[in-house]
C-alpha cells in the first residue's frame, strides 16, 4: 500500500472533526507530563471537545479550502488540535483555565465561528463566559426589575394596611 493510500483516512478524519465545528484551537503540548495530558484529555472530553494530535501536514490538506486554513501559520512544532462542534467558546476557556496550572500549555491560535484569532485573541475569547452563564445572567437582569417593583407593591400595601 503506497504511504498516500494510508494517510487519506487520517485525512479524511480531520476533515469530518472540522466539518461543522463551531471552534477549533491549535496548542503546543511540548513540555507536558504524562499525569497533565491525560487530566487535560480528561476534561475536554467531559465536555464534549474533540482533542487529538495530528501531524500539521494532515491538518493542512484536511483545512485545504475551508476556513480552517487560517490555522496554518500555527501549524509548526508539536500541534494538538481541540474541536467543539456546540459551545465556541468551550475550548479556549477549558485550555486557558488548564494553561493556568500547567505553563507549558501554549496556545497557538484558533478559528471560532469562522473567524481566526491569534494566541492572544484566543486568550480573550478564553475570557467569555459560558452560554449557559450569560443565558443565567441576562435572565437575572431581566427579573431585578420585576422582583424590584413587586417589592415596592408590597411595600407600598403594607403601608395602607398599617394606615
Amino acid at each position: 500500500m503506497a504511504k498516500v493510500e494510508l494517510k487519506q483516512p487520517v485525512v479524511a478524519e480531520i476533515a469530518e472533526l472540522l466539518n461543522g465545528a463551531a471552534s477549533v484551537v491549535a496548542v503546543d503540548y511540548r513540555g507536558l507530563t504524562v499525569a497533565q495530558d491525560t487530566e487535560l484529555r480528561k476534561q475536554l472530553r467531559a465536555a464534549g471537545i474533540v482533542y487529538k494530535v495530528y501531524k500539521n501536514t494532515m491538518i493542512r490538506r484536511a483545512a485545504e479550502g475551508t476556513d480552517y486554513a487560517a490555522l496554518d501559520p500555527n501549524l509548526e512544532g508539536p500541534t494538538a488540535i481541540a474541536v467543539s462542534k456546540d459551545d465556541a467558546t468551550a475550548p479556549a476557556r477549558m485550555l486557558a483555565e488548564f494553561a493556568k496550572k500547567a505553563d507549558k500549555l501554549e496556545m497557538k491560535g484558533g478559528i471560532v465561528e469562522g473567524t481566526y484569532y491569534d494566541a492572544k485573541g484566543i486568550q480573550v475569547i478564553a475570557t467569555i463566559p459560558s452560554r449557559e452563564v450569560l443565558l443565567g445572567r441576562l435572565l437575572g437582569s431581566m427579573q431585578s426589575p420585576v422582583t424590584n417593583f413587586a417589592r415596592v407593591l408590597n411595600q407600598i400595601a403594607e403601608k395602607q394596611g398599617e394606615a
